[in-house]
């Protein structure tokens, strides 16, 4: 396991939960370091002071508010650790909410394990974990931590207790301005939409793969070994842009998802929408009661001869 970034405590009502947190994920992202085209050099940044005009060390480095245009107030981390917040070295829950009620974009990407300090705060820490456990709900708390007061979303997996970083309400915008207007849509392309989220629904997403690190590996790779990087697949299908028939491309889709699955959805095929609508043929002329009379005689089937 990774090491402890923060050490607290959970405070649940009466109850004091002694904690560790740690990240959750590790970023698997291929990085590069800057260079000199020419010599593959190390290309540095290096800190100056501007009023000194020469370079610092960490050591020397500190925060500073800008007030305003020319004026700066220093902050130092003691006094940030010494404000009198009660969520300073404590995870504080504030509410219980159903699980549903939390929009995943207020999710910030932060997530961490929360690993139970000592043997004492493992039978509380159980306790709330199982409870947990039970229901739809998930606890909201307060953390303050790295020169912030956060918000964060406790919820249990495999038995373990996993803090979630929540943006605040003023920090998500609102879409609603986005939403496409006056647009159109049909009952059964709505049906045949609702079709295809059947066809694609799964329980389990941890067979999807980082294709785009993996072909980059690949890549840098065969650079290393003095190899010619592999040809891009020419398998990719282009789709040009064109205009398809909505409904023809969303019954299309659905085919190819259950023949993925091994389901028999028969022959769809998906055609261009076509620029123009097709000219109204001609209303026929309505015949007249003679006309219609000889046109139903003449179309009567002959009876059937007995015996034949």
């Amino acid at each position: 396991m990774p090491r402890p970034l923060w050490s607290g405590a959970i405070s649940f009502g009466l109850v004091t939960i002694p904690v560790k947190l740690m990240s959750a994920t590790e970023d698997r992202s291929v990085r590069f370091h800057q260079v000199h085209t020419e010599d593959l050099g190390r290309v540095r940044v290096r800190k100056y002071c501007e009023a000194e005009d020469r370079e610092v060390s960490a050591a020397e480095i500190g925060k500073g508010y800008e007030v305003s245009k020319d004026t700066l107030v220093a902050v130092t981390d003691e006094e940030l650790e010494r404000m009198p917040l009660p969520t300073a070295k404590a995870i504080e829950i504030v509410a219980f909410v159903p699980a549903a009620s939390i929009d995943p974009v207020r999710l910030s990407g932060d997530s961490y394990l929360v690993q139970y300090d000592g043997p004492i705060a493992a039978k509380p820490y159980a306790l709330i974990a199982r409870a947990l456990a039970r229901n739809t709900k998930v606890a909201v708390a307060k953390l303050a931590w790295h020169g912030r007061e956060r918000l964060v979303l406790l919820r249990v997996r495999d038995g373990a207790l996993v803090a979630h970083v929540l943006k605040w309400d003023d920090e998500v915008r609102d879409p609603s301005e986005l939403a496409p207007k006056d647009i159109t849509v049909t009952d059964s392309e709505i049906d045949e939409a609702l079709l295809l989220v059947d066809s694609m629904t799964t329980d389990d997403i941890s067979g999807y793969q980082d294709e785009y690190r993996k072909a980059l590996e690949a890549v840098l790779e065969a650079k290393a070994e003095g190899r010619q990087p592999p040809k891009p697949s020419t398998e990719a299908e282009e789709t040009g842009g064109q205009v398809v028939d909505l409904m023809a491309a969303l019954q299309e889709s659905v085919r190819k998802a259950q023949a993925a699955r091994g389901e028999d959805a028969g022959d769809a095929e998906v055609h261009e929408m076509p620029k123009k609508p097709a000219a109204r043929k001609p209303a026929k002329k309505t015949p007249d009661k003679k006309t219609a009379k000889k046109t139903a005689t003449a179309k009567k089937p002959a009876r059937r001869q007995r015996g034949a």
